[in-house]
């Protein structure tokens, strides 16, 4: 689900824009032979009038530099008064969780990786996961809601009788076959939004034993495992360079977690809880990328506007 705050900042901060047309307005008022008689004198000027008048006309400001540098401080005011007080709650729980438990960030500013390490007896571990995650949820999202209204589209055209018991029946609503108590849950799960999907990678690794790489997804409160594989060389599981990543993939790296024997899969999720990536962490990963991702929001807008600015 997209999060309210990504949906708040795509809509306007004012209701109209002023755009300039003069420019425009006085190219299109030119005659059609006004080119060459522009030329022709523009030729028999100086040539140090034309210099000295093209290097003012490019030191001088746009129009339009001065209206984006306007509505980038306008956002940057509007995102530093009220950005990070949206997202409060999270703020809290993420404090919670570092404060209480023995995780060292990793969170350069300007990038979009985040990693938490930890020791567990002889085992460093290390989660990674990233801003983009979030970015990415707007292509998904779109997606989603042309599914939902394909389907409702569907619905929609379903023949008249459908439903019906039979010849003098009575029509048969949905919501008819669904018990009360069961319909007053499924109001409540619609009113809960869902968190959405992060990957985080896990690695353990002990020394002079080689590591693990176990894939996930945090979502709702959950550590969702979709492959663990081992690696001799713990260097490989980071793949920092193209080079390792190349030599990883053409590594065995296990079956799919869902193929696992049942047991199998219930024992490597309490490998995990065991060495605290459990249920307050899943929670906390997705809020940390809501957090980290509208300071870096707030970080590009100042670079931008500095920029346009200069």
């Amino acid at each position: 689900m997209l999060s309210l705050r990504t949906f708040a900042r795509s809509v306007p901060r004012t209701l109209s824009r002023s755009i300039a047309t003069t420019s425009r307005s006085s190219f299109l008022s030119v005659p059609k032979n006004g080119f060459l008689q522009v030329s022709l004198k523009q030729a028999t000027r100086p040539s140090y009038a034309a210099f000295s008048t093209s290097s003012v006309f490019r030191q001088s400001p746009a129009e339009g530099d001065i209206e984006l540098a306007a509505k980038l401080e306008d956002e940057l005011k509007h995102e530093k008064a009220s950005g990070l007080e949206d997202l409060e709650t999270s703020v809290q729980n993420i404090q919670y969780v570092l404060q209480n438990n023995s995780w060292e960030v990793k969170d350069v500013p300007g990038e979009q990786e985040v990693v938490l390490t930890k020791k567990f007896g002889k085992e460093e571990i290390r989660l990674t996961f990233t801003v983009a995650d979030l970015q990415n949820l707007s292509e998904q999202e779109d997606f989603d809601d042309s599914a939902f209204a394909d389907e409702m589209d569907f619905q929609g055209h379903q023949p008249a009788n459908q439903g019906r018991g039979g010849p003098g029946g009575v029509a048969q609503h949905p919501e008819d076959r669904i018990a009360p108590a069961d319909r007053e849950m499924e109001d409540l799960d619609r009113d809960m939004e869902p968190s959405f999907p992060a990957r985080v990678n896990i690695t353990i690794e002990k020394p002079g034993n080689g590591s693990l790489l176990i894939q996930t997804v945090a979502q709702d409160g959950l550590f969702q495992i979709e492959e663990v594989s081992y690696f001799s060389k713990p260097d490989l599981a980071h793949a920092q360079t193209a080079e390792q990543d190349w030599a990883r993939q053409s590594l065995y790296a296990g079956p799919p977690f869902e193929n696992l024997d049942e047991d199998l899969q219930t024992f490597l999720e309490r490998y995990l809880e065991e060495r605290g990536i459990n249920a307050e962490l899943a929670n906390m990963i997705p809020d940390y990328i809501q957090v980290k991702e509208q300071k870096e929001y707030v970080r590009w807008l100042e670079n931008v506007k500095n920029f346009v600015s200069a």
